[in-house]
């Protein structure tokens, strides 16, 4: 059995810790910096790693292999799983034409810019992030901004800072749950620890936003907007995370943020004015043009026809929310197979300090199919094409 030893390089803690990060360094370096393609920068990540595990910390080539199979089956199910689901998802609403009718209803809401960057760089981006992630909701709702007048990189990079708040669950929360496969950690444990951390800087990501617009008397007429967007997205990050899991968090985070502003906007008004700078403008009257700035007209629509277009992710989370109850796991309990896999399972003895005592490495894989999150992106995705 082989025993992990944690200080390779000349017994120091902070020299093998950079050795250990040098597959990381090399993925961001090939990705940031070189810009070479992502199957290209990920597999000389992997030799890198390869590199440092046999050559530095002295593991088997045969542990190696085996926990690469591992790493690999991982990475088909159920990241592949509920990446390719979630992006079927989005690109069914995309072709059926409910995304447009999605856009409208939010950009309709109002015209004021501060308003319009909270609906749809804060609220709608992270409900793109909760259900596809994986860049859209940058594109999409910064897309959305610079039809409404918004410079596009002005647009772009409020859409950047507003995604910070949902980042941690995107994708139907692929990010824990890819952590909680990868460190056999609870799944809810670690879910609740991330919205305990995510939930109080997602409260202040509103203001913060909009004083990057215009300082703070820009904030200062908008406050009441900033506090119902705020509150509503960090408190339902934090139980959505802490009782029902990942998978949802952003998702119904953002429907919490999205009804709060459109329930603020019924009673309460922006009495200040608010000018944006870099907005679009028309041709100068001088070149035969208006001169005034350009106006993005967006369709209103039925309540049934808006019903009709979020209706496919009203039965993702329908789906998710009965996948994770008790019966339907009882239920469907049978149909999970656990395998302790071979070459790797207790082959490898984990010491202290990161273990109380020395123990040996369970190595095992879940396949629950019937239950698995992108099952449910793949029911809501037959229910979308009705």
């Amino acid at each position: 059995m082989w025993q992990q030893h944690y200080q390779p390089l000349m017994d120091s803690v902070s020299l093998s810790a950079l050795a250990a990060s040098l597959p990381i360094f090399t993925l961001l370096l090939l990705l940031g910096v070189l810009r070479k393609p992502s199957w290209m920068s990920a597999l000389l990540g992997l030799t890198a790693a390869i590199v440092v595990a046999v050559g530095l910390y002295g593991m088997p080539l045969n542990l190696v292999a085996s926990a690469i199979s591992l790493g690999a089956s991982f990475g088909i199910f159920p990241i592949t799983w509920i990446v390719f689901w979630a992006v079927v998802l989005y690109r069914i609403t995309v072709d059926t034409g409910k995304f447009e009718v999605i856009k409208d209803s939010v950009g309709s809401l109002t015209d004021d810019r501060r308003l319009q960057a909270l609906l749809i760089a804060f609220a709608f981006g992270a409900f793109i992030e909760g259900a596809a992630g994986f860049g859209a909701p940058v594109a999409i709702a910064a897309a959305m901004l610079s039809g409404l007048g918004f410079s596009p990189f002005y647009a772009a990079g409020i859409c950047l800072l507003a995604n910070t708040a949902p980042v941690a669950f995107g994708s139907i929360g692929i990010p824990v749950i890819t952590l909680a496969g990868i460190t056999n950690l609870s799944l809810m444990d670690l879910s609740a620890n991330v919205g305990r951390i995510c939930a109080p800087v997602s409260l202040f990501i509103p203001a913060y936003l909009v004083m990057v617009m215009g300082g703070p008397r820009a904030l200062k007429g908008v406050i009441p907007a900033v506090a119902a967007a705020g509150v509503a997205f960090a408190g339902m990050q934090f139980l959505v995370s802490s009782y029902l899991g990942p998978q949802l968090t952003d998702i119904l985070g953002s429907f919490a943020a999205m009804g709060s502003l459109i329930a603020l906007l019924m009673v309460w008004k922006p009495t200040d004015a608010f000018e944006l700078t870099g907005a679009h403008w028309d041709t100068p009257a001088t070149a035969g043009g208006s001169g005034k700035r350009v106006a993005y007209v967006v369709k209103r629509h039925p309540a049934g026809e808006v019903m009709l277009a979020w209706s496919p992710y009203i039965l993702l989370v329908i789906f998710v929310v009965a996948f994770g109850l008790d019966a339907v796991k009882l239920a469907t309990a049978g149909t999970v197979m656990t395998v302790k896999w071979p070459g790797l399972h207790n082959e490898i003895q984990r010491m202290a300090p990161v273990v109380k005592s020395a123990s040996p490495y369970a190595a095992t894989y879940t396949l629950n199919l019937l239950t698995a999150s992108g099952t449910a992106a793949m029911l809501a995705c037959f229910g979308a094409l009705r």
